[in-house]
């Protein structure tokens, strides 16, 4: 006996997530260029280029008074 039921998911998202990942990619590139060049500061670069927006999220915030 075959189930009739499905489920359709819509996601919407999309272009936003390639958005993000084009802004990761920028940020890594500047973070790995500003870097020494040694194997530790290529990573703290990449580690740099994944939290940058935490920083900028802060800071706005504080400016804001929030």
């Amino acid at each position: 006996m075959a189930d009739s039921r499905s489920t359709r998911v819509v996601e919407s998202a999309g272009p936003w997530g390639f958005v993000f990942l084009l802004a990761y990619i920028g940020a890594a590139i500047y973070f790995v260029s500003v870097s020494d060049g040694s194997f530790w500061g290529v990573i703290l670069g990449l580690l740099e280029a994944f939290v940058w927006p935490v920083y900028v999220t802060y800071h706005v915030l504080v400016l804001l008074g929030a």
